[in-house]
C-alpha cells in the first residue's frame, strides 16, 4: 500500500513540473560532428559539454533548459523583474524594490 502511495505521490509532482526544455532532433548530419552551434548566440560547442547563452539557457549539443525558475506565487503588493545579468527573477515590493518578498511558488530550472 505504502508502494501505491508513493506511485501517485511522484505522479502528482511530475505532472506539476515544468522545466521548460526542449530537445533538438538528432540528424545524420549532426551525429557525425565534433561540435554544435547554440541556436541563441550562434556559437560553437564541442560536443559532451555544457554551457550558459544569453538567453539565461543551460545548453548540450543535445537541447536547452530554461537556467531560472520563474515566480508565479507571491505576495499581491509585490513584483517580479527578471536580472539578465544573474538570469534570476527578483521579487521585491512595488513601491520599494530594496524590500524583497518571499516566493511561494514557481515554475522552471
Amino acid at each position: 500500500m505504502k508502494y501505491l502511495a508513493l506511485a501517485l505521490l511522484l505522479c502528482v509532482l511530475t505532472s506539476l513540473s515544468n522545466s521548460q526544455c526542449f530537445v533538438k532532433q538528432r540528424t545524420p548530419d549532426t551525429e557525425n560532428q565534433t561540435h554544435c552551434q547554440d541556436d541563441v548566440d550562434l556559437t560553437w560547442h564541442p560536443k559532451e559539454t555544457k554551457w550558459r547563452n544569453s538567453a539565461c539557457q543551460n545548453c548540450s549539443c543535445d537541447g536547452c533548459c530554461s537556467g531560472y525558475a520563474t515566480p508565479t506565487h507571491f505576495p499581491e503588493d509585490c513584483v517580479s523583474v527578471f536580472d539578465q545579468e544573474a538570469c534570476q527573477y527578483v521579487v521585491h515590493k512595488k513601491d520599494d524594490p530594496s524590500v524583497l518578498c518571499p516566493i511561494f511558488g514557481a515554475v522552471g530550472k
